[in-house]
């Protein structure tokens, strides 16, 4: 069987790669806690965001643009957003935003619910993600979080160092023969986020496979003891002894 499958891959194909190599013991399944979204393709989505430059000289980065994709690449959501201070760059060479944009832009905190309520309980696959969701001002379950820029497979097949930091666009170049973020105005967070699943989908099941062969194992919850419920913190030994003394 093939240690990957190509981004045009069907849903029901990827379902069934995995389910031979799991069964077949791939990687020493024995013993291995498979990863949750394992053979459920639309527990995957890919997200991308643009920034703008506010607060002083535009040093600070805020989101100005988030898009996300589901597994196949369609487009779940792609809105602009209004940062929450004055933009004084645009970064428009990288980011494609203009102040026309702003116009049908939606507030900060709107942008942030709707986007955190399509990632939750979701794996969240996109390029130096830490930059999106520093954006987003959230953090979200590293074992849910799938960095293309933290791949080593990705730049081994790209014939790259393992441990280099490739960009999105170099990667794209190399394995996917596609040409992304050209021209000058800028990214467009919806190509960016569909390039990182499909690079993603590119190594899904040897990556997955590794994963869950690197994942400990959980000890089974305790069993619930009714008399251990939030009454018992009111006995005297729980509250702080300058607590304590001030109420003699």
């Amino acid at each position: 069987i093939s240690s990957s499958l190509s981004p045009s891959s069907s849903p029901d194909s990827i379902a069934r790669h995995h389910s031979m190599l799991l069964s077949q013991g791939k990687g020493g399944s024995k013993g291995i806690r498979t990863a949750s979204p394992l053979l459920r393709p639309g527990k995957y989505v890919a997200i991308d965001c643009e920034m703008v430059g506010t607060g002083p000289q535009g040093r600070l980065s805020e989101l100005a643009r988030c898009s996300v994709v589901s597994y196949e690449g369609d487009v779940i959501y792609d809105k602009y957003v209004q940062p929450e201070l004055p933009i004084v760059d645009y970064r428009t060479r990288w980011s494609g935003i203009t102040r026309r944009h702003m116009e049908s832009a939606i507030p900060f905190k709107t942008a942030q619910a709707e986007i955190l309520k399509i990632l939750k309980d979701k794996i969240v696959v996109g390029h130096a993600i830490h930059h999106d969701f520093q954006a987003l001002k959230y953090f979200h379950p590293k074992d849910r979080t799938r960095d293309t820029s933290r791949i080593p497979m990705l730049n081994q097949r790209a014939g790259l160092p393992s441990r280099a930091c490739v960009s999105l666009k170099s990667l794209a170049g190399h394995l996917l023969h596609k040409k992304i973020q050209v021209g000058c105005k800028g990214h467009s967070s919806v190509e960016d986020a569909q390039t990182a699943m499909e690079l993603y989908r590119l190594v899904e099941v040897q990556w997955e496979t590794e994963l869950a062969r690197s994942l400990p194992s959980r000890p089974p919850s305790p069993d619930t003891d009714p008399s251990a419920d939030s009454n018992q913190y009111m006995d005297d030994q729980y509250w702080p002894t300058d607590l304590m003394a001030s109420s003699l």
